[in-house]
Parts: C-alpha cells; structure tokens; sequence
C-alpha cells in the first residue's frame, strides 16, 4: 500500500510539474501578450513578467511593442513632369494595440509594408522632380498621413517616414548639370557687371574731383610712375595724354585739305542750255573744239617786240617741228 501510494504522488508531481511547465509562461519587457480561449479573444491584455495560461484551452500570443524600421523597395514611376525616377524609402512604425494588431490584420508588418509602397508610388506621380529633390519634408508629411490612415484600424501608428533616394536617368543628370553651370554662370557674370557698374561710377566721382584741381592729375600720374618703378623695372612706361593726340590731329587736317583739293580751272565750264522735249537742239555753225593746253612756242617764234623806229613786222607762219631722232642704239658690228 505504501509503495502505491509512493507512485500515486510521484505520479501525481509529475503531473503538476509538466502542468505548470505547460501554463507558466514569461512575457519580456518590450512585450504584451494576448491570450485566445478556446479561439476567442480575451478582453486582459497580458503584461510583462509570468503569466498563466490554461495549456490546451488557452493561447497566448506575444506582440512586440517595438519602434520597428522597415526598408520600402525602390519604386518606379512617372512624376507629373514626366520624368522617370526611382524612389525608395524607410518607415518606422510601432503597435499601440496588441489585440487589434493580432485580430484585425493578418501579418501587420507586411500589410504596411504594402501600403508603403502603394503610397509611395502614388506621391510619386502627384509630385514634380523639384519638389522630390528640394521640398522631401512635404512629401514626406504626405506619405505619412497616406500609410497611417488604414494603420490605425490595425492598431499600428506611423512614427515616421523618410524618402531616402532618387534615382535620374544619366541623360537628365546632364541636363540638369548643365543648367546648374549655366545658371552659376550668369549670376558670375550679373556679379562682375555689377562691380564694374561700382568701379565706374567711383572713377567718375574721382574724376570730378581731379578736373577741379589740375595739379591733383599731374600727382596722380607721378604717384601711378613711382609705383611701377617700385618692382626694379628696366622699363619705365609714362603714360602719353590723349588730349595731345587729338590737337595734333585737329592741327593736320587742314593742311591735309590743302593738299588734296583739285586745282581750279582758269576757265570755267560753259553751262549747256537746257534741252526742250518739243525740238530737237539745233546743230551750232562751228563744233567746238576740245580746249588744250597751249604749249609754250619756241624761242624763234616768239613774236618780236616793236621797236622805237617803226612799226612791228607781221609774224611769220609757224614753222614746222622738226622729227625727233631716233633713239634706237646701232647694232655692234663684231
């Protein structure tokens, strides 16, 4: 009998031990566990440390509490610009309600994951490239407000969403540094034209300043030949005024008039009549002749001067010009 007994609470203990190993059940820090009886939800939430469960009747699943960082594959798509990007991005999320993230959805992670990526293409195609490369904080208010929607029906709140990448074709890579060169280009060059806009107006106040003191230009122009001869130079470069250039070039243009107009004619034109469309002109007695210029005569037919005794005699007629010799050399007999 007491060897029967012995047995029936060895029995017994063993029992009670794997009946305690099948019920205890721990639950960590950054957990809570939701206990299902018989397939129905419990309305206490278990929380963190041991805890009982009925083994068989009851069924306690555990739900982290965690911020959870999840990576959203890059998405393809069209902005409305029409420019192909490549967008990816990161959400981190945590569950505010165990019991609504085990009865409401299936696998919460990967049902924000979806609607991550679902999102995401569709911020995609309501934004410009600008606004994907320079406003991301909009964009990204945006796609957390479109992810935490449907989420807090899960009993999963959205902490937070950021765009991490965007992806160009080479071709607008190019186009776009092109653009970036040429608009530092032109600030580059409003830059320069402003400065010289500065310079010019403070030489012009400087020049006033110089006109009214002649001897300020002359002290100026000592100043400037004592700072080049400052460096040990061999040469010594004086600036030549302009104002000399312009009288000695106002000085020769008359001469140079002189020289160039035409001789005038001892005789002036005669002045042709002016010819009628009714009559022809009528032929005149004498055709006028080409006027020449007269030759100076010879010594022999210069007309004698009359004498104190009588009268001069008549002129003689003119008298034949001799031919020129000829200026052919002779031929060298050999």
């Amino acid at each position: 009998m007491v060897q029967d007994l012995v047995i029936a609470i060895v029995a017994a203990a063993s029992a009670g031990a794997l009946y305690l190993a099948a019920a205890a059940k721990v639950v960590k820090q950054y957990e809570r566990g939701v206990v299902l009886r018989l397939g129905r939800l419990r309305d206490d939430v278990r929380g963190p440390g041991f805890t009982m469960v009925i083994p068989g009747i009851d069924r306690l699943r555990k739900v982290n509490m965690q911020i959870v960082t999840m990576p959203v594959p890059a998405q393809d798509g069209i902005t409305r610009d029409n420019v192909t990007v490549r967008v990816d991005a990161v959400i981190y999320f945590k569950v505010v309600d165990a019991a609504s993230a085990v009865v409401q959805v299936e696998d919460y992670r990967f049902a924000v994951s979806q609607m991550a990526q679902t999102s995401l293409r569709s911020i995609i195609g309501k934004s410009d490239l600008d606004d994907l490369l320079s406003n991301r904080e909009k964009l990204n208010q945006g796609l957390e407000l479109m992810i935490d929607s449907p989420a807090v029906g899960w009993g999963v709140q959205i902490d937070r969403v950021e765009i991490k990448d965007v992806s160009l074709p080479e071709t607008m890579k190019r186009s776009m540094a092109r653009q970036a060169e040429a608009d530092r280009e032109r600030r580059a060059r409003v830059i320069n034209a402003d400065a010289e806009l500065q310079a010019s107006k403070k030489l012009a106040e400087a020049a006033g300043q110089m006109s009214a003191q002649p001897a300020a230009l002359q002290l100026r122009l000592l100043q400037t030949v004592v700072a080049v001869a400052a460096e040990k130079n061999s040469t010594l470069v004086l600036p030549f005024p302009v104002e000399l250039l312009r009288f000695l070039e106002r000085a020769q243009q008359p001469a140079q008039q002189q020289l160039t107009s035409p001789p005038q004619s001892a005789q002036p034109p005669r002045p042709t009549p002016p010819q009628r469309h009714a009559q022809p002109p009528r032929p005149t007695a004498q055709p006028q002749r080409p006027v020449q210029a007269q030759r100076p005569a010879p010594a022999q037919q210069r007309p004698q001067q009359p004498s104190a005794a009588g009268p001069a005699p008549a002129p003689a007629p003119p008298a034949a010009v001799p031919a020129r010799p000829s200026r052919a050399k002779p031929l060298a007999k050999h």
